[in-house]
């Protein structure tokens, strides 16, 4: 018997997360590892936790991720998006919830690229008049 999960795609800046949910007691894996040795800042830990918590169903997943590029802010923030997508495909009725925290869209910040003939994204080499 094939056992059920839902699947979601989370990304921010330059993070990619693949999130499977999983009917469970609440165990997350992170590339394998424990969620605790992975993101050993609680700050990260609360970001990730905030869909699940929101909606009630702490205890009634398992939570399998791959998480891929980027620092760990930002692959907090794909994890984060990506249980919110999966959370939409358990129950489509959870949406409402979602949305009004902000959870469902995708954050669009990225890094800005460097510009030709100057230092940076913003950055100008110092303007001489004479």
């Amino acid at each position: 018997m094939a056992e059920i999960q839902y699947y979601g795609t989370g990304r921010r800046k330059t993070s990619t997360a693949r999130v499977y949910l999983r009917p469970g007691t609440g165990e997350v894996v992170i590339n394998r590892q424990p969620f605790e040795r992975y993101f050993p800042n609680q700050t990260l830990r609360m970001i990730i936790r905030q869909p699940m918590q929101l909606t009630e169903t702490s205890n009634k997943f398992d939570l399998l991720v791959n998480v891929d590029g980027g620092g760990l802010s930002g692959q907090a923030g794909a994890i984060r998006h990506g249980i919110t997508r999966a959370l939409l495909e358990f129950n489509a009725d959870l949406r409402r919830t979602l949305k009004q925290a902000g959870l469902i869209t995708r954050d669009p910040r990225i890094k800005e690229r460097k510009k030709y003939g100057q230092k940076g994204a913003r950055k100008r080499f110092q303007f001489s008049k004479r």
